[in-house]
């Protein structure tokens, strides 16, 4: 690879490894699906301008299956990224990386539910993945049950919008799909993030500025910059090398939980992940042919 790519690379290895601390902060005094929400929401304003600067109004006339598809896979997928901002106010930013890194594992399960034979070696990936995840279940480290069980159900809902994205019929531009997606999910989860914020203040006023240059930083540096890189790298890079951003993008996040958070990673959490990610490592050589969707993160 070239000086570029390496470049786009490592981009999207730390700044969506660094998405997971950008959650935790803005969680922290927002209400977190409504965080969830504006977030896309911005995101997807922005992405629409620009694609429209670039290209004008042309990129968005799709049909109307391509329209409905992209809004729907957008409402999974953002909605597992909202349960994401839920879990985080109980989980530690490394640990819910873990967790998430099992979205490759998902996939590969629900390919084979629908029919499908991956191969022995992702099978055994998979198998060897959930054993790793099912080490790293058990609460510690002020984590709770259902905080962990809730991150579970984001990687799941995630992989699923994933798996549907390659079955049903999207827009063309990689780059309007996305901003359909994002404005979609976004626009769901707002009103959703009202409803739900009860005693918390939607005002901006009592936001922390923590909480809001998390806030900042996941809508210019992991949702426009990040998917910019990723976007540009399945172009020049082969999807096999582009994939290993889901066994990276965990440990950057552990990192950062231990120095900007202090959180402690135990010996059954580096156990536990160590096996997840050497499972998920396996699967994405086997499954390097297949698209991996990101975690935008």
């Amino acid at each position: 690879m070239n000086a570029r790519s390496w470049l786009a690379l490592w981009t999207v290895y730390i700044i969506w490894g660094s998405t997971y601390l950008g959650i935790e902060l803005a969680g922290e005094t927002i209400p977190p699906v409504f965080a969830a929400g504006v977030r896309f929401v911005m995101a997807g304003v922005l992405m629409a301008g620009w694609v429209t600067l670039r290209h004008g109004s042309a990129p968005f006339r799709v049909g109307r299956n391509e329209l409905l598809a992209a809004m729907f896979v957008g409402m999974l997928l953002l909605s597992a990224n909202a349960m994401l901002f839920v879990a985080e106010r109980h989980v530690p930013i490394g640990l819910a990386s873990l967790l998430i890194a099992s979205v490759p594992l998902w996939i590969v399960l629900l390919r084979t539910l629908t029919g499908d034979r991956p191969s022995r070696v992702s099978l055994l990936g998979v198998v060897t993945g959930f054993a790793g995840i099912a080490v790293l279940v058990r609460p510690e480290g002020g984590a709770t049950f259902g905080a962990i069980l809730l991150t579970l159900c984001s990687a799941s809902i995630w992989a699923t919008g994933s798996f549907l994205s390659s079955r049903l019929p999207m827009p063309p531009d990689a780059t309007v799909a996305t901003a359909i997606q994002m404005l979609a999910g976004g626009t769901m989860l707002v009103p959703i993030g009202i409803l739900l914020a009860g005693d918390a203040s939607l005002s901006p006023a009592s936001w922390s500025g923590r909480s809001v240059a998390g806030l900042v930083y996941l809508v210019l540096v992991g949702s426009l910059v990040g998917y910019t890189a990723y976007v540009w790298l399945l172009g020049h890079v082969a999807i096999g090398t582009v994939a290993t951003y889901a066994y990276v993008n965990p440990v950057v996040a552990i990192l950062l939980g231990v120095i900007v958070l202090g959180e402690h990673v135990t010996w059954r959490i580096a156990g536990g992940a160590a096996v997840v990610l050497v499972s998920v490592a396996l699967v994405i050589r086997n499954e390097a042919a297949r698209v991996v969707e990101p975690f935008s993160e």
